[in-house]
């Protein structure tokens, strides 16, 4: 049976909280408890969100490759909870360029979401954050097998991997735990428009599973690290990804 009250009291970042991954694991945390501020770039779809996550919910609109975006986030979480539990770093940018094709702004692009965006999104959280806070990075099956057609992105991912390794050496004697969370395939509203139904079936058909996983499965794993259920695990890396880049 499903523990509700894991997140009683805790105080929630989402970036990428709008939509997808982020909105998924928006609606978890709030199930089990917590307060949650969404982060995104489009208003619409955080008001969108706000209006279906209820009450405990606050949307703050900016860019994580923006720092003074991410200072206006904290400031805002600050003034309303006075401190911080849960850091989800989940806003995330990817797109194909093959080999050859590859430029500057492509690259610049990417790493500044994926990459920048995640160490401001971390470093100027931790101020408000203190023992027993867990902090949680989207990282990506890509990470770990490449992705054709995908050099910057799977490079970025694999970078993110690596920040949780480095950040549980530098917050040693904190209290604070960071982990990643890796999905595959993920069928979210962008992705299955993108994909199609063809598609979609062609994605599932690569893991063992034989499908894409539902957001909310990804928003309960999650909800797994942002909890006390999670409290020896850090500089880990779990894999959400239907056994795709296990095999």
């Amino acid at each position: 049976m499903r523990d509700m009250t894991r997140l009683n009291g805790k105080t929630a970042v989402i970036t990428g909280g709008a939509s997808g991954i982020g909105l998924a694991a928006a609606r978890r945390f709030i199930e089990e408890g917590a307060f949650v501020f969404i982060f995104g770039r489009r208003q619409d779809a955080l008001d969108a969100a706000v209006a279906e996550l209820g009450s405990n919910a606050c949307a703050i609109k900016g860019s994580v490759s923006d720092e003074a975006d991410l200072d206006r986030l904290y400031a805002v979480v600050k003034a309303g909870r006075g401190t911080l539990d849960i850091v989800f770093a989940n806003a995330g940018a990817g797109s194909p360029l093959p080999l050859g094709q590859i430029t500057a702004d492509h690259i610049d692009e990417t790493f500044d979401t994926n990459v920048k965006g995640t160490i401001f999104t971390v470093q100027k959280a931790l101020p408000l954050m203190g023992d027993g806070g867990s902090i949680i990075l989207t990282g990506s099956s890509a990470g770990t097998t490449g992705a054709p057609g995908f050099t910057a992105y799977s490079a970025s991912k694999a970078a993110v991997r690596n920040l949780a390794r480095t950040w549980a050496e530098d917050l040693k004697g904190t209290g604070i735990r960071v982990n990643v969370l890796s999905p595959g395939a993920t069928a979210t509203e962008l992705a299955k428009e993108a994909l199609g139904e063809e598609g979609q079936k062609a994605y599932g058909a690569m893991t063992p599973l034989q499908r894409m996983a539902d957001p909310s499965e990804i928003g309960a794993a999650a909800a797994f690290l942002a909890s006390s259920d999670s409290s020896f695990m850090t500089a880990s890396e779990v894999a959400v990804d239907g056994g795709l880049a296990q095999l």
